[in-house]
């Protein structure tokens, strides 16, 4: 069982970087905006993203290894194309946009991981990151915002904590599938909870708290001030030329306004925390699991009002574990005790360098 076991912390340990997207419509006496993708076929963008993980802690097994890593430090840069492959037409029922056909290829793809002592494990997930380069993923952005059909994942990568940060990434595309259906307003709060999947320890969730800040004028990173004024022009071009869809509604400024939204999240566990904490694939896998794990953290999101394209997300979080998982048929168990940081930033590329 101590193969599995095993496998089962490195799994668990993986940290995640997200997109979000949308193309937000403002209701003239609500004024709330609604986060709901609206893509043109043939669009193409890109996105950097950086991130940043530090990983420090120490697992107890029947033998013991006194060289083993007890910190790891990973940071990945990546590059990312997406395509619009294919867009439904537009439910007759409500008007909101159809679902969506996204391809997204990784055109740079590398990390690389510092640790204290030699870890096999951290150099084979470096090479998984590094290999994703060239390959692309697809999935589909339903009408409601949600992530389905992702096709391609299996052939990108194989180790199960990049596979993780992929989908997760993924996920992250439609920000709509958990804002209020009314959409927001400025000044506004909400709140949502999701379990907290593929983990040693069962009940756990992610509790979100969200507020819709501010507006601000838009800016992407190296771009000239003309297009700050413009961002439509900078990012919602294609490689063949096709237009910028036009705004919903006038900014209130000289400029296109970009909406910031910051959200705080918390790790917990539901229920007594003397109820046993083995999730049923565990169990059935012959496997116990008792343990804590927490963690919090926040993210600010700056996204276009007029393109609805997210041009910018910081992340920054801490996660602290300390469980055991044990055989129940040998008695030989693992106890990991540790904490993981990590910080993301993630920036729509302005459209002349994303140019193929």
């Amino acid at each position: 069982m101590i193969p599995r076991q095993k496998q089962a912390v490195a799994y668990c340990l993986a940290t995640l970087a997200a997109f979000a997207l949308g193309l937000p419509s403002l209701g003239a006496a609500s004024q709330r905006i609604h986060l709901t993708p609206n893509f043109t076929m043939g669009e193409s963008f890109r996105y950097h993203i950086e991130s940043q993980t530090i990983t420090t802690g120490t697992t107890t097994t029947p033998i013991v290894n006194p060289e083993a890593a007890k910190q790891l430090k990973q940071v990945a840069d990546l590059e990312v194309r997406l395509n619009v492959v294919g867009v439904q037409p537009a439910p007759a029922t409500n008007g909101a946009p159809g679902a969506a056909r996204l391809r997204a290829t990784y055109e740079k793809a590398t990390a690389a991981t510092q640790t204290d002592a030699y870890d096999p494990a951290a150099a084979a997930l470096d090479a998984q990151y590094n290999n994703l380069q060239g390959r692309s993923v697809e999935f589909t952005i339903e009408a409601d915002g949600k992530i389905s059909h992702i096709t391609g994942l299996d052939e990108a990568v194989s180790n199960p904590s990049a596979a993780a940060a992929v989908r997760d990434w993924i996920t992250g595309f439609s920000p709509s599938a958990n804002l209020p259906p009314e959409g927001i307003a400025i000044g506004q709060k909400w709140s949502a909870e999701r379990p907290l999947e593929n983990t040693p320890l069962g009940n756990l969730l992610w509790r979100t708290s969200s507020s819709y800040l501010r507006d601000e004028a838009c800016e992407l990173p190296g771009q000239s001030a003309s297009a700050a004024q413009n961002p439509d022009e900078a990012t919602a071009g294609t490689s063949t030329g096709t237009p910028a869809a036009p705004a919903k509604h006038a900014a209130a400024s000289s400029g296109p306004l970009c909406a910031v939204i910051l959200t705080s999240f918390d790790i917990l566990r539901r229920g007594s925390e003397n109820a046993d904490a083995t999730p049923e694939e565990y169990r059935h896998s012959g496997l116990r699991t008792s343990g804590t794990w927490t963690g919090k953290g926040e993210r600010l999101d700056t996204i276009s009002q007029q393109t609805g394209m997210l041009l910018r997300s910081t992340q920054t979080s801490t996660q602290k574990m300390d469980f055991e998982i044990v055989s129940a048929i040998s008695g030989s168990k693992i106890h990991y005790a540790g904490q993981v940081e990590t910080q993301s930033e993630i920036t729509l590329m302005p459209n002349a360098a994303a140019a193929p």
